[in-house]
């Protein structure tokens, strides 16, 4: 018999189509260690569900009447009192021009509304961790394109902050590598790649590993063709 975990992971889901916010609910009621708290069908009442739940996940659809996605989004993550809420942008391939948007309002990672229900679950752990949910393919594809929208970068003074090893990780974290992957570029262990990125995020006050995506692009530390791996052995 399936015992209940003592915390589980509280999760709204905002979608003006009730069967898509069934469906996820369908999916995730089925585990012991995360709880359906909510459901919104606009921006507004997904703030309203964020401020009333306090959840530790938000589904979140870009499009809805009223107060869309990203605006809820930003709202969101500029409130201090819900700095433990993660947002998880539902999106299509079609939205692909979403993405850099999104997350510079905060989101913490994107899922596809087609997604296998076996890897659901999984992704809202993935997120109620702390851990962003950007796949490598969507970082370097996607945000890597829009992020020429940004004209000339100046590095950001907050950089200054950084040792070189860690400008180093922001680098290979905003170009979308895995902590896996970071370490075998560094040649270190897993966990002490984890290290580095938790550190990095403290020290530039970044609410999550999204957030250093946003600011590697925009402080001119990692360019769209480094992204993409073209100029990776200069």
């Amino acid at each position: 018999m399936a015992t209940e975990a003592l915390n589980p992971v509280r999760v709204v889901i905002a979608d003006d189509q009730t069967l898509v916010r069934a469906g996820f609910s369908s999916i995730l009621e089925d585990e012991d260690d995360i709880e359906i708290v909510g459901q919104a069908d606009t921006g507004q009442s997904a703030l309203n569900a964020a401020r009333r739940w306090m959840p530790d996940v938000i589904l979140m659809d870009i499009r809805m009447p009223g107060t869309d996605g990203l605006t809820a989004t930003e709202i969101i993550s500029a409130d201090r009192e819900l700095d433990e809420v993660k947002v998880v942008i539902l999106t299509t391939f079609s939205e692909d021009d979403y993405v850099y948007r999104a997350l510079r309002a905060g989101a913490s990672g994107f899922l596809l509304k087609d997604i296998d229900p076996d890897d659901l679950a999984g992704a809202v752990r993935v997120v109620a961790a702390g851990d962003a949910l950007i796949s490598p393919a969507i970082t370097r594809k996607v945000i890597s394109e829009f992020a020429q929208q940004v004209r000339r970068p100046e590095p950001a003074e907050n950089l200054n902050v950084l040792t070189g090893r860690e400008r180093e990780v922001l680098r290979l974290v905003a170009a979308g590598l895995s902590n896996r992957e970071l370490a075998e570029h560094l040649y270190i262990s897993p966990a002490t790649a984890k290290t580095h990125v938790s550190r990095v995020m403290q020290k530039l006050g970044a609410r999550d590993r999204a957030q250093l995506v946003v600011m590697g692009y925009e402080s001119g530390l990692v360019t769209p063709g480094w992204a993409r791996g073209e100029d990776r052995d200069r």
